[in-house]
């Protein structure tokens, strides 16, 4: 695969700690907001963690801010890392 030689190994635990870190370091941070999980699809990292939903299981003001959140780390940890199997 292409992308792996382009970026570096790490694994799940590694990554979810970085990811975290630059969570609680972003100017858009929530309180509460923390990715749980990770996988890889196609070369892209995807984050997985507390969406806020309400009572109704419908996404509120902060469901908007953890997805945008999510994003920019993928687009931020895609580009350096792949997921150790």
């Amino acid at each position: 695969m292409i992308m792996q030689e382009l970026t570096q190994p790490i694994d799940r635990a590694t990554l979810l700690a970085q990811a975290n870190k630059m969570i609680r370091e972003h100017e858009d941070y929530i309180a509460g907001m923390v990715a749980t999980d990770v996988e890889q699809k196609n070369g892209v990292l995807v984050f997985r963690g507390e969406y806020f939903m309400d009572e109704q299981g419908l996404p509120t003001a902060k469901t908007t801010a953890v997805f945008n959140m999510f994003k920019y780390l993928a687009h931020q940890l895609s580009e350096k890392y792949h997921l150790l199997p």
